[in-house]
């Protein structure tokens, strides 16, 4: 929905500044620990470490979806632009809107998750050296999602921007559940062509190491290579990804917070489901349902219902998609593993 629809801005960058800025310093330390903790301890991540993990990261999002309603509560009553509202309503509405864009991002990163298995498959990456490469692809993430929601918070002040961004949702939502299944070929990317023409790429591994020195000259590894696409396959999903969350809140605050919780916790989602990824060949449809669902959101329901359709209508919706997908991928499994594979 459009905040400014039916109230003003409730988390200004020039009041609530601070906000992004201490937001940013826990995200930032935690990555932090996590890198001196695994410093030099490259090892294969097990499922059980893997799920704990996820647990983490999931009760952390939830923690903050909690505390973001009790800044609500605390906040909004001493905000004189909001005098006449009604803060619990606001508050309540500022968590469902986290934890919807949490859902959105968190559930079409499950898809993307599938394409860094066969990226590492087709690099023939080692189980042990997963984790780093996904660790720096996340950190490069988390600057580009910024970059995109900063220019997606301007061009949502244009009228005609919401109805644009809602009609490319659509439409690529039913690419999504109905076009023909593809994962791209590194090997015939333009990008990591250009990459090889700029930059020698060493045939051998070289520990952890993105960089070594060849024969007197700086090469990069087989491990920069797949972190180079995976990076770009990020840019290309932000593309669809962000405009999604957009279509739940236009708050920057809250669509910022809702991706970056959602794409921290994707290290350890994909040791969890690499073993797994043949057993949801019905996500494409709760994905494609999903965005198509935020798309006429922004297009039209958002206008039909007064500038605000009942965000806990949405996460109802949303919740019920990926059930509904999760549910008939265990009732009605693939017959054989060729099937699987196809």
């Amino acid at each position: 929905m459009i905040a400014s629809a039916y109230h003003p801005e409730l988390f200004p960058m020039e009041t609530t500044w601070w906000l992004y800025g201490l937001f940013c310093l826990l995200i930032l330390g935690s990555l932090f620990i996590d890198m001196r903790r695994r410093s030099g301890n490259d090892h294969e991540i097990g499922h059980r470490e893997a799920v704990l993990n996820v647990v983490v990261w999931i009760s952390l999002a939830l923690l903050f979806c909690a505390g973001l309603y009790a800044y609500g509560l605390w906040q909004f009553p001493r905000t004189p632009n909001l005098a006449g509202y009604d803060a619990h309503a606001l508050a309540k509405q500022c968590s469902l809107e986290f934890l919807s864009g949490y859902l959105v991002e968190k559930s079409l990163s499950i898809d993307n998750l599938f394409i860094f298995l066969v990226v590492f498959d087709f690099f023939a990456i080692p189980q042990k050296y997963r984790h780093r490469i996904l660790f720096y692809g996340i950190l490069g993430a988390l600057i580009f999602r910024a970059a995109f929601i900063a220019l997606g918070s301007v061009l949502m002040q244009i009228s005609w921007v919401p109805f644009v961004f809602g009609v490319f949702l659509l439409f690529t939502g039913l690419k999504v559940a109905f076009g023909p299944e593809s994962h791209p070929d590194p090997s015939k990317n333009v990008l990591i062509r250009l990459l090889k023409r700029f930059l020698p790429i060493s045939q051998q591994f070289h520990d952890e190491k993105f960089f070594v020195r060849e024969a007197g000259r700086w090469v990069g590894t087989p491990l920069l290579l797949t972190l180079f696409f995976i990076e770009v396959t990020d840019i290309i999903f932000a593309l669809d990804s962000v405009p999604a969350i957009f279509a739940i809140t236009s708050e920057p605050f809250i669509v910022f917070t809702s991706n970056i919780f959602a794409i921290l916790g994707l290290r350890a989602l994909y040791f969890v489901l690499a073993g797994m990824a043949s057993k949801f060949h019905y996500l494409k449809y709760g994905l494609g349902f999903i965005l198509c669902f935020v798309g006429l959101k922004m297009s039209w329901l958002d206008h039909h219902y007064e500038g605000h359709f009942p965000i806990s209508w949405s996460l109802g919706i949303i919740v019920g998609a990926l059930a509904a997908a999760a549910f008939f991928s265990w009732l009605l499994p693939l017959k054989n593993e060729e099937s699987i594979k196809e």
